[in-house]
């Protein structure tokens, strides 16, 4: 290609750029809205004194493991939480596949854990979550009904 084959190339495409631009500042700004416009502003939450932001930061923390008779992780073992002294369980979860739970209650309360599982002994725990205090890690051994192994 020629000199005057490259500047017509250049000069063509400076002109497709001058156009595209003169486009872009021929634009007008969108037209404000009518006076009588209901006018939709997000307002800021209100920051109230002594408040926390997480709601989670009071609760107390209940994990642990679940093993089989052999200690080997025992997933999909069903726990229920309920507080001391009440007939209703509130909480319920299941463990995951290394036989662990991990399960937030209020803080300040006692609470009872029942673990469950069909054709084993329910083992039940009593929980003192009224000081706040790092519980630890629980660790519950499933046994067969009846003290039978399987």
């Amino acid at each position: 290609m020629g000199r005057m084959g490259r500047i017509s190339i250049l000069g063509s495409m400076a002109v497709a750029l001058m156009a595209g631009a003169s486009l872009a500042w021929s634009q007008e700004p969108a037209p404000p809205p009518p006076p009588n416009a209901p006018q939709t502003t997000v307002a800021a939450p209100a920051s109230q004194p002594g408040k926390k932001k997480s709601s989670h930061a009071n609760d107390f923390l209940i994990r642990g493991t679940v093993f089989t008779e052999q200690a080997l992780s025992f997933p999909g073992v069903q726990l229920r939480i309920r507080r001391a002294g009440e007939k209703k369980f509130r909480w319920e979860t299941y463990t995951d596949s290394r036989g662990e739970f991990a399960v937030r209650v209020p803080q300040g309360s006692n609470y009872e854990l029942v673990i469950h599982l069909k054709g084993f002994a329910e083992q039940t725990r009593a929980i003192d979550a009224t000081s706040g205090d790092y519980l630890g890690s629980l660790v519950f051994r499933m046994m067969p009904e009846g003290g039978n192994k399987k």
